[in-house]
């Protein structure tokens, strides 16, 4: 069977596949690779740092094939010109996480962009409607990366969003790392899936090997939410985001700790210490529970297709096919 749906309709694309917009690590090459393989790539700028942007554009133009892409922002690191110039690129979609979009959405429908707005609560994902969202994006505490401090699980979050939102369209985020799990976004009613953490154990990341190596060894309770490792590095993320990652030193010695390490001067310049030593890793190991699915360093393009494919088998099992 064809596993078309408002999404796939919505951007022309084969899949209900969509790459997270990952900080740093969704670059130009995944995107482009996604997009290749048939779902949507969706750059992860975070705060449009120009000069990132300026390396990876001309990466996703060579080699994204004509194939519709999109980019994502973190709503509370933008601003107005941050979001005018990227909509002067022509991307099919623009999908903003983490805040209030408000002051954003309005330049998004005159551009003709659609607009997709990331939700980790349903007080989020009614204000998504209010502000005329296209697709809906339901994250869900197992997301590798970062989420909502007090957010729900991905199965009984995203059924209730889309009987809250509909008829806007809704995608599936966290804790989906294989066709299976595509397939049961579909059964719950989402229109596709959004996959992170897959994705960056892919051969076009912009990951180090170590974190590649790490997620395909890796087990789901290797995995923890927490805000000490922002604190440590002197993040400006907001305090009601927490980020799911794999284990790490700091995190062992300041666990439950959190108001004492960010009045502790020495010991975050011991966290930057150690950085610059090479004792611990440079970033944080973002991760989600879905670990344990992964376990090679596929293309891309070749990932999105053997998704859909296992889906639509999936479908068909339990459909009696």
């Amino acid at each position: 069977m064809a596993l078309s749906t408002e999404f796939t309709e919505l951007f022309g694309v084969e899949h209900p596949i969509a790459l997270a917009p990952m900080g740093g690590s969704a670059g130009g090459a995944l995107t482009a690779a996604v997009s290749r393989g048939g779902g949507l790539g969706l750059l992860g700028s975070g705060n449009g740092d120009p000069d990132w942007l300026a390396r990876e554009l001309p990466v996703l133009a060579a080699e994204s094939a004509g194939k519709p892409w999109g980019i994502g922002f973190l709503t509370w690191a933008i601003d107005e010109a941050v979001v005018a110039w990227a909509l002067e690129l022509r991307p099919a979609a623009m999908m903003l996480s983490f805040g209030d979009p408000g002051r954003f959405t309005e330049r998004v429908h005159d551009s003709g962009t659609a607009l997709i707005l990331q939700v980790t609560d349903l007080e989020e994902a009614r204000r998504a409607v209010d502000l005329g969202a296209d697709v809906i994006v339901a994250q869900g505490t197992e997301a590798g990366g970062h989420g909502a401090r007090h957010g729900r699980s991905t199965l009984p979050f995203v059924p209730v969003v889309v009987d809250l939102v509909a008829p806007v369209p809704v995608l599936a985020a966290g804790g989906i790392a294989d066709g299976r799990g595509v397939a049961a976004a579909l059964a719950l009613g989402a229109a596709g899936a959004v996959l992170g953490t897959r994705f960056q154990a892919t051969a076009e990341a912009l990951v180090d090997p170590a974190t590649a190596k790490a997620i395909i060894e890796g087990r789901g309770e290797d995995t923890e939410r927490n805000r000490v490792l922002d604190i440590a590095r002197d993040s400006p993320w907001p305090a009601r985001y927490t980020a799911r990652t794999l284990a790490h030193p700091f995190l062992d010695a300041w666990r439950d700790r959190e108001d004492e390490l960010a009045a502790d001067p020495n010991a975050r310049q011991a966290y930057r210490d150690a950085v610059a030593q090479g004792t611990i890793p440079a970033l944080p190991q973002w991760a989600g529970e879905a670990i344990d699915l992964i376990d090679d360093l596929p293309s891309a393009a070749d990932l999105v297709a053997a998704l859909a494919a296992r889906a639509e088998a999936a479908l068909a099992r339990v459909a009696g096919h």
